[in-house]
């Protein structure tokens, strides 16, 4: 079976927890689009035997690289810094985990170059309205796939290819960094050396990915295609244009692996319990005052990849209903259900409310989003703790109440609920 692991809301959403449960049911994981901008958190035993925990922090690497026996892709539509990625890789042979034989990279995707990264803080600082870039060169990268002038995995590997690029690129990237941005010239020999250098250390993986899938989908291998970020931070159903460069929703997966939609078989959406984004952009149900610090707080809502404080908010049915339709989705991972445990009360936003208008479904409508009131409806909470129950039937049956209610107002089954970081603390409906 062939499954796609897609965000509902703005990233997040605890997929790293998913994928790596879900990975251990597979033999491929594919990472399809995004690029080190997204961090997928995964806490697994510190040992077969138990005892303790430890956690890993993924920005490339697909996390089904802790499973042994299943082969990690990272496919044609990431975009790749391949110091991070180096950098991840020494990271989990030091931990024990070597990637070899069962860690490929697509010879297609594209290379984050240094001047990538600059250029994304530079744009950013001239900008009026501030995007909330993580300014890792994710953007620009794109923009030089879709202008033509990108430079690839593949390239890396010859250096005459890579030379013709790279002397193109600084021609006109050196002109902009000084002209527009006051902003000295980047070497061509700093770069050329170091970027071919990577290339030597990485060239035992690099591969056609899309071969070595198709191949194995005729074998009947089973395969994950993992997601990064959330359906409301994709380039064109997002909340634009506070959104990633990428294809966030389940499409992406056969542009960023090149696999047909005719072979995929399932959508799994992985949803929070409540709502949070990083960044700037609108948020309807964002909570305010000291409730905001303490929900924070509560669910360590700090990104993984840069440490910045997630914005929270209450339950959005309509941004979740929305990410079911367009990515198709058959059925939802909820994800810390635990961090509501202490509440008194539960809202749940069921529409938005702008200059006497009702809107009982999402409204892709900047100005609307921004001004939206949103309206509840105020369940009662459980107050009793949830992590460790590993059966629906043991949950609170306010809890199984909310959990109803969020399967009625998105139109999706929940068929996992997560009550806590570790894989055990997963209860399967």
């Amino acid at each position: 079976m062939n499954i796609i692991i897609v965000g509902t809301q703005w990233g997040d959403e605890g997929k790293g927890k998913i994928i790596d449960i879900l990975s251990s049911q597979v033999d491929y994981i594919v990472r399809y689009q995004g690029g080190n901008n997204a961090g997928h958190t995964v806490v697994v035993p510190a040992s077969p035997a138990g005892g303790g925990s430890k956690e890993y922090i993924f920005h490339l690497i697909p996390s089904g690289i802790l499973h042994p026996g299943k082969t990690c892709c990272i496919g044609n539509g990431v975009v790749i810094d391949p110091a991070v990625l180096l950098q991840e890789i020494n990271g989990l042979k030091k931990a024990g985990i070597r990637p070899g034989g069962n860690f490929k990279i697509s010879c297609l995707a594209h290379v984050i170059m240094p001047y990538h990264g600059k250029l994304d803080q530079l744009r950013e600082a001239k900008r009026a309205n501030k995007i909330g870039t993580t300014g890792r060169g994710i953007g620009p990268c794109y923009a030089d796939k879709i202008n033509r002038c990108g430079i690839r995995m593949g390239d890396l590997l010859n250096p005459k290819i890579f030379k013709e690029k790279l002397l193109d690129n600084l021609k006109e990237k050196n002109e902009i960094f000084k002209k527009v941005y006051d902003y000295q010239a980047f070497s061509f020999n700093k770069i050329y050396k170091d970027y071919l250098g990577f290339g030597r250390e990485l060239a035992e993986y690099i591969c056609d990915t899309q071969k070595l899938l198709s191949k194995a989908i005729a074998n009947k291998k089973d395969i994950l295609f993992e997601g990064a970020q959330g359906t409301f931070l994709d380039i064109d159903f997002g909340t634009y244009p506070f959104v990633t460069s990428s294809s966030a929703t389940s499409a992406g997966a056969c542009t960023g692996t090149g696999i047909p939609p005719v072979k995929m078989d399932k959508v799994i959406g992985v949803t929070k319990a409540y709502t949070t984004r990083v960044g700037e952009g609108p948020f309807p149900t964002e909570f305010a005052g000291e409730f905001q610090k303490i929900m924070r707080s509560r669910g360590k809502e700090f990104g993984a990849t840069t440490g910045r404080p997630r914005r929270c908010g209450w339950f959005d049915s309509l941004l979740v209903k929305e990410a079911v339709s367009i990515n198709g989705i058959s059925e939802l991972a909820l994800t810390k259900l635990d961090i509501l445990d202490e509440l008194k009360a539960i809202e749940v936003c069921v529409a938005y409310k702008y200059k006497g208008k009702l809107f009982k479904e999402f409204v892709p409508d900047p100005e609307v989003l921004k001004g939206a009131r949103p309206v509840y409806r105020q369940i009662p909470g459980w107050q009793s703790p949830t992590a460790h129950i590993s059966q629906y039937k043991r949950l609170p049956a306010k809890a199984r109440s909310y959990i109803s209610l969020l399967e009625a107002l998105s139109g999706a089954d929940i068929s996992m609920i997560s009550v806590g970081s570790s894989r055990a603390e997963t209860i399967f409906v």
